[in-house]
């Protein structure tokens, strides 16, 4: 299992089609990325992640031996993940009211949307960014998640979500301009 650790996802992938116990190094690789991106995108608390996530692995495993290994894996998993997550906002029958970040992961996301000239922010004026961010339209937020803190590449985003480049470039664009402007707005910057 060691020398598992050290192959390719592509790799792992081809050989877990021979042999499905090599299947639970994925889930030991992504486990922990993934969870983190359901709780980006969605309100959901630790257990509903978890039950996400098991649904996500399942329908992996199911469906192994129809991945293209020309595809990055990456990029199949982060699609059924983010498919799940939205069946499973849907069950709830309601959209997200609120997305789950770490302070370091608001700043980061405000940080790339604006040149941001102060060091350091004050408590008021990061309750205020953590508000702009929350406050964006759902797409927006999925797209910068990906791109910014997931760091996905264009490619990576647009097999996610299944949208063309332009329009990932636009999505990016616009949230961009609409932190900056209530941030200036605001008074932040």
């Amino acid at each position: 299992m060691d020398n598992l650790k050290k192959i390719s996802d592509e790799k792992l992938v081809t050989l877990s089609k021979k042999d499905l116990n090599n299947f639970s190094e994925i889930v030991l690789r992504y486990e922990k990325k993934l969870f983190f991106y359901v709780k980006r995108i969605s309100y959901f608390g630790k257990e509903d992640i978890e039950d996400i996530l098991q649904n996500v692995f399942i329908k992996t495993y199911q469906n192994i031996n129809s991945f293209d290994c020309s595809m990055k894996f990456s990029t199949w998993i982060y699609q059924i993940t983010r498919n799940s997550t939205i069946d499973a906002i849907r069950k709830k029958s309601s959209r997200p009211k609120g997305i789950q970040l770490e302070n370091q992961e608001f700043l980061s996301i405000f940080k790339s949307g604006i040149d941001l000239e102060k060091e350091t922010i004050s408590r008021d004026d990061f309750k205020k960014i953590k508000k702009i961010i929350d406050e964006l339209p759902f797409d927006y937020k999925e797209i910068i998640i990906l791109k910014f803190l997931e760091e996905k590449s264009y490619e990576e985003i647009m097999d996610i979500v299944r949208k063309p480049k332009g329009t990932i470039a636009s999505l990016i664009n616009r949230a961009r301009k609409i932190i900056l402007k209530k941030a200036k707005e605001q008074n932040i910057i």
